[in-house]
């Protein structure tokens, strides 16, 4: 038997290491398919590196993908795998998928840390850093795994979780999808495959996100803000409607879980955000600088933006992912952001799409001279805000990675 992992980087070395010593692949031969040429791989494991690393896919009995490599690539593929779906076969315990284009990191830490402070036998993975399967020696049927999704991690299921949660779902990633269908779809697999017995909780105002619910045969359960009364916007401790949005959706997926409301809110209230995302990073001269460097999509710009009152400089830009980022016209026409900083690949493009907006607009070459203007410029009591709205590869290793280099500069 010949096995194939396409992409050894976190997750396709989580595969290898679990699948190795199964008596079912004992006698298998097993293979690395990456881009990169100067991949260190495991001992008596055969390799095929390089720009062609895909050229023979039929030779493979079995061919496991890393959700770095877009599943239309493997088309010759015969038989295809993912760490996601080798996870939902092994493991027996309840499954929280969290899914959405932004926000799916926030909402997947702070479930976590309600169901942990209600004394929960839960654990975090998946799109969030920790493969899936390396939870499998410490979760037992009776255990909860909050698992974030990914598109790429949710494409070629063919099972869903017991509870799902869909956030706004909006178009992204159109450099790796075949298409905005194609993207909506694989999404649409944290819902489809339910069965009635579970459950699906999904926002207000996103059109998808009620259409990827209601393929589901289960409970469908909408969060509405409007009707939330168990925190106040001002009561907790990120910024930003969008936050507050997702606060409610962990909550109320809490709640359903069985954990009480004064378990929730206090966790909830105690609760700052994830790394990179609307963090506030350190205030100087009375000037507040906050690092969204998540922020890799036109629309969560406009919502960090949306956050302040204050005045505020803006510094965006990056790998444009083949994204539409006319809203911005609207959402950045506003009388407080002063300065509109750009960085990156597609600094170009957003000013020719923020044309009326051009007497704001600086364009700059390095994050370090973004930074740079913006603590000159800035004003007592302002804020700068460093939310891309385009991916990071043109410039940095990741978006985790334009973080720290975003805060480093500020040290």
């Amino acid at each position: 038997m010949k096995i194939a992992i396409i992409g050894f980087a976190r997750e396709g070395r989580a595969i290898y290491k679990y699948c190795k010593n199964k008596p079912k692949y004992k006698k298998a031969k097993w293979w690395i398919l990456d881009k990169n040429e100067n991949l260190k791989v495991p001992k008596g494991v055969r390799a095929f590196l390089g720009e062609k690393y895909l050229d023979d896919l039929e030779g493979f009995n079995l061919v496991y993908r890393s959700p770095g490599v877009p599943l239309h690539l493997l088309k010759k593929a015969k038989n295809i795998s993912s760490l996601t779906k080798l996870f939902f076969e092994e493991y027996k315990g309840k499954i929280i998928g969290v899914t959405g284009t932004k926000g799916k990191g926030t909402t997947s830490t702070l479930l976590y840390k309600i169901l942990k402070s209600a004394k929960k036998k839960v654990f975090l993975a998946g799109n969030i850093g920790v493969p899936a399967l390396e939870v499998l020696n410490k979760a037992t049927k009776d255990s909860q795994v909050v698992l974030e999704m990914s598109s790429f991690q949710l494409h070629d299921l063919t099972k869903s979780p017991e509870v799902a949660v869909v956030l706004g779902v909006f178009p992204d990633h159109q450099d790796a999808h075949e298409n905005l269908k194609e993207y909506y779809e694989a999404k649409a697999s944290i819902a489809k495959f339910q069965k009635k017995s579970d459950a699906v909780f999904y926002v207000k105002n996103n059109a998808v996100a009620k259409k990827i619910a209601e393929m589901s045969v289960g409970k469908k359960l909408l969060v509405d803000l409007k009707a939330f009364r168990l925190f106040k916007e001002n009561e907790i401790g990120m910024t930003g409607a969008h936050n507050y949005l997702n606060a409610a959706v962990a909550a109320s997926v809490a709640k359903y879980l069985g954990v009480p409301d004064e378990v929730i809110k206090k966790e909830v209230l105690k609760f700052k955000g994830n790394e990179h995302r609307m963090q506030l990073v350190k205030e100087i001269s009375e000037v507040k600088f906050y690092n969204d460097s998540a922020s890799t999509n036109p629309k969560s710009t406009s919502a960090a933006v949306a956050s302040f009152k204050e005045d505020l400089i803006l510094i965006a830009g990056g790998l444009g992912k083949g994204l539409d980022y006319s809203e911005w016209q609207k959402t950045l026409d506003r009388d407080n952001l002063k300065k509109i900083i750009l960085i990156g690949e597609n600094k170009k493009e957003l000013v020719g799409v923020l044309k009326k907006l051009k007497k704001k607009i600086v364009l700059v070459e390095t994050l370090k001279e973004a930074v740079d203007l913006a603590r000159k410029e800035a004003t007592p009591l302002s804020a700068v805000l460093f939310s891309p709205g385009a991916a990071s590869f043109d410039m940095f290793l990741s978006y985790a990675d334009r973080g720290q280099k975003f805060m480093s500069l500020l040290e």
